[in-house]
């Protein structure tokens, strides 16, 4: 098992990275050290879910905490710890940070998901030493954190939702109400979702949708190839404006190594051609959003 990196002494303290179905929880010693985190299922309970979810974190802790911070997805106000919306887990404007005080009794530092993991990639991972860079998440979902600078833009929550940027006029309808979104086209649920509606075959995912391209399957290979047109349309957009030093993929679909990276860099290259943008994977797999939240639940302890 690889060994957890340091995040530097402080309090004790609790993180979190919370998922659709589970959140991954560990704790922070004084050292800094991070223990492996564990897997507990995401409680869901309406309007109540997002206390729910603080209370399922906070039994996992043992009392000697003073500090908790929390990874929650959707679009989340990092400044005044509120997640905005969640589609998935269906909250709007939740308190993240007044909960935690309530809950657990802690003060609580609140981060985007896909921020925290883009932040241990940025400090740790793939993209260290690099001040401007930014790490998309290609999971169920599409989104990414923007690093300028050495520091997060985060621009009140919207900052980093490439995955609800149209990528096809009049194509399949996205989870955000629009339609030709590049989530809708390029996600790993997208993938699936777009062989099953083509062939009537039902698919275990992405990954199968993959396999059955490299066998030849025309549908498959149609699917493959367009999802990885639209991630180059998206990440032309993202190297014109940004000019990051290099675009890190995480998530489960960066997984499937050069299938994907080898034919994304040559379309890349033709979609912008000014300046060779770096295309390269993510390092620190499942864990990188808890050790991303814990980052930054030291920043906040030491504001």
């Amino acid at each position: 098992m690889t060994r957890l990196p340091s995040v530097g002494p402080g309090a004790p303290a609790l993180v979190a990275d919370v998922g659709g179905t589970t959140i991954k929880v560990a704790r922070i010693d004084e050292t800094g050290a991070l223990s492996e985190p564990v897997r507990v299922p995401t409680p869901r309970d309406g309007a109540r879910t997002p206390e729910r979810i603080l209370e399922r974190i906070a039994a996992e802790g043992d009392g000697s905490e003073r500090i908790l911070g929390i990874g929650v997805p959707g679009i989340v106000d990092d400044a005044r710890g509120v997640g905005v919306f969640s589609e998935n887990l269906g909250w709007r404007d939740a308190d993240f940070r007044a909960l935690g005080r309530e809950v657990a009794g802690l003060d609580t530092a609140v981060l985007h998901d896909v921020r925290a993991a883009g932040l241990a990639e940025q400090r740790l991972g793939a993209a260290a030493g690099l001040d401007d860079v930014v790490v998309i998440t290609l999971g169920t979902g599409i989104s990414a954190a923007v690093v300028i600078g050495g520091s997060l833009h985060v621009a009140g929550g919207y900052a980093g939702e490439i995955g609800h940027a149209v990528v096809v006029d009049g194509g399949e309808p996205c989870v955000c109400g629009n339609t030709g979104c590049l989530e809708a086209v390029a996600s790993a649920a997208a993938i699936a979702r777009r062989y099953e509606t083509r062939t009537g075959r039902e698919v275990a995912g992405a990954h199968e949708v993959l396999a059955l391209a490299d066998a030849g399957d025309a549908a498959a290979q149609r699917v493959w190839s367009t999802a990885v047109d639209a991630l180059a349309v998206g990440i032309s957009h993202v190297a014109a404006l940004i000019a990051p030093q290099a675009v890190v993929l995480g998530g489960g679909l960066s997984e499937a190594g050069d299938a994907l990276f080898s034919p994304l860099e040559r379309r890349l290259e033709e979609r912008y051609r000014l300046r060779r943008t770096p295309v390269v994977r993510a390092r620190l797999g499942e864990n990188a959003g808890v050790i991303g939240v814990a980052l930054h639940t030291r920043e906040t302890e030491r504001a």
